[in-house]
């Protein structure tokens, strides 16, 4: 397989699990606004902040803008200068989808192709000025629709498994990211411990977690017990223990020798760190969010490095 191919598999999964992602981030912080009883400034900077374009916002519109939902909303929807809003990761999983055509299935192909071009439609424009909500809901069934026809209708051989080791290993950053916003969003104010909770809540909600959890825990709610789930339930396709798992075993099946490459190495030590770690919030959770999102972006470089050893 050459390395050209193996890239733009790799980046396809990543462009693909990245738009799912940042359309249930939109979506959870409009029900969080609703229902978490904060300030809608508080709800809305911690998304600019987790996407890792705070920077950016800022010098672009000012900091008093990172608290206005419909700025953040617009940037992180339509923004083509945004380099992972929604306009410009869908268009970006298209281009790659194009390249490895003759890879992917035809079902794969088509449910990509017509999310680009549902996205920039006068429609998808019209829905987002009507129903909003409905709109990230419509993009994250097409980008569902879309994983599961890789893996319903794809051949499960090494085109697939660099393009499911890119959707595992961008679910891992973008679900640490995620759960980083309880941190930025409760950081300048001494909530109530019923109000972090339902954050928590809403943050479980966003992960599609909620029903698994109530199963698990037999409807034994508490903040500890949410984080412990998200971070290390095994059985939880969405948490991080089981993303990284899935992302070791696919190198394992891709490389032979995984242990000769560095981001097989990483990996593990990332597994055996998170593993280690008890549940808990506060700092601490930040601190290892922040070390996930960190090691995921290094163990991704490694692998790029990797590929074009091929």
């Amino acid at each position: 397989m050459i390395s050209r191919v193996a890239d733009h598999c790799f980046w396809f999964g990543r462009y693909i699990e990245r738009a799912e992602s940042t359309a249930r981030l939109l979506q959870a912080t409009r029900t969080l606004v609703f229902d978490a009883g904060l300030p809608v400034t508080q709800c809305w900077q911690p998304l600019v902040i987790v996407s890792g374009e705070y920077p950016n916002f800022l010098e672009k519109f000012g900091p008093d803008s990172a608290g206005d939902g419909e700025k953040v909303q617009d940037y992180m929807t339509w923004n083509p200068e945004n380099p992972v809003s929604l306009i410009t990761t869908v268009r970006a999983a298209r281009e790659s989808a194009r390249i490895i055509r003759d890879v992917l299935s035809i079902d794969t192909w088509e449910s990509t192709n017509e999310l680009y071009h549902f996205l920039n439609s006068d429609a998808s424009k019209a829905l987002y000025a009507d129903n909003r909500e409905d709109l990230y809901r419509t993009l994250r069934r097409h980008t569902q629709l879309t994983l599961a026809h890789v893996r319903g209708t794809m051949l499960h051989d090494e085109p697939m498994s660099f393009l499911w080791l890119g959707v595992m290993l961008e679910r891992v950053g973008q679900l640490a990211r995620t759960l980083d916003m309880h941190h930025h969003t409760m950081e300048r104010e001494q909530a109530h411990e019923v109000v972090q909770t339902a954050l928590w809540l809403s943050l479980l909600r966003a992960n599609s977690g909620q029903e698994a959890f109530m199963k698990t825990r037999q409807g034994r709610v508490s903040a500890t017990a949410v984080v412990h789930f998200l971070l290390h339930e095994p059985t939880f396709p969405r948490s991080l223990t089981y993303c990284l798992r899935s992302a070791q075993k696919t190198i394992t099946d891709i490389w032979p020798t995984p242990s000769d490459r560095p981001s097989h190495s990483r990996l593990t030590t990332l597994i055996s760190h998170l593993e280690s770690t008890k549940p808990t919030t506060g700092p601490t959770i930040h601190s290892l969010l922040t070390h996930v999102v960190d090691e995921t972006a290094a163990i991704s470089t490694a692998i790029n490095t990797e590929i074009h050893g091929l």
